[in-house]
């Protein structure tokens, strides 16, 4: 398998059968356009059919893991059904191929992860974590319903009320906590995560492949099982995106403030809240 057509994403071929995957847009914290959301929605497949992977480990280049979806992209899809479809069936995909893929999948959480890539993350079969990093899934304080994993997957980690708590409030939280409360594998010091997590991979790419693909199967079916909630969120997301308040929470993102969503009968101020 050749990966030589993707743009945004790197690979490394590591001893072992190990392969390195990194989210690369450093310039932008390796938030997701049109481009990386595409090829994260696709990557799981080229894995599940490369034979000369065993385990891939996923991460981001720089500071972060993923600042979500860029906000440039966010308004280009604000109010475009075609848009918003297409966004709909690679954000199915992404969710789907990854839970579905033939290989285990090792994240290694370098930084702030949110939105698209707090999926990666956290759907990956070992999540190891900077103590530091912020996670949080914040589609809420965006003005539209935490579609794209965290209703599939959140109560699983770390129970219906800690989920319930962060997805209606949009809080972060930190590496250390998500360790806590179960939402991610393991928390270590930051200069630790990427050997931590390629030292788990090592471990599984060394064990019996049969056994452990067999096991990450089974394990998926609790994903799987709630496949209904994740497709009603998913399409309560992108409905979202044909409403107004999704363009009032664009722009406090840009603006630095607060919104003030129609739908809570708050009118938009006409600038940034000094």
């Amino acid at each position: 398998m050749e990966f030589s057509s993707y743009e945004q994403l790197l690979f490394e071929r590591r001893p072992g059968g190990v392969t390195l995957i990194t989210l690369n847009r450093p310039e932008k914290y390796n938030a997701a356009d049109e481009t990386m959301h595409a090829e994260l929605s696709r990557v799981w497949l080229d894995i599940s059919l490369d034979d000369e992977t065993r385990v891939a480990v996923v991460t981001g280049a720089g500071k972060a893991f993923s600042a979500g979806g860029d906000l440039a992209m966010v308004e280009r899809l604000a109010g475009d059904h075609a848009r918003v479809l297409r966004m709909l069936r690679e954000m199915t995909d992404l969710v789907y191929n990854l839970v579905n893929c033939d290989k285990p999948v090792v994240s290694a959480i370098n930084g702030v992860a949110v939105g698209a890539g707090l999926a990666v993350a956290l759907l990956a079969d070992i999540s190891v974590c900077a103590e530091d990093a912020r996670l949080g899934d914040g589609h809420v304080k965006l003005g539209v319903a935490a579609g794209d994993h965290a209703a599939l997957c959140w109560p699983l980690l770390c129970g219906m009320a800690k989920a319930r708590y962060y997805l209606l409030t949009g809080e972060m939280l930190t590496g250390a906590e998500a360790e806590r409360i179960g939402l991610v594998t393991k928390a270590v010091p930051a200069a630790q995560v990427l050997d931590e997590a390629l030292a788990v991979a090592d471990v599984l790419a060394n064990g019996s492949q049969t056994a452990i693909r067999m096991t990450r199967q089974v394990l998926a079916n609790w994903l799987k099982a709630a496949g209904p909630l994740f497709d009603q969120s998913a399409a309560y997301e992108m409905l979202g995106f044909m409403g107004p308040d999704v363009l009032e929470g664009v722009a406090a993102l840009r603006e630095r403030r607060a919104p003030r969503f129609p739908s809570a009968g708050l009118p938009s101020p006409a600038g940034p809240e000094v």
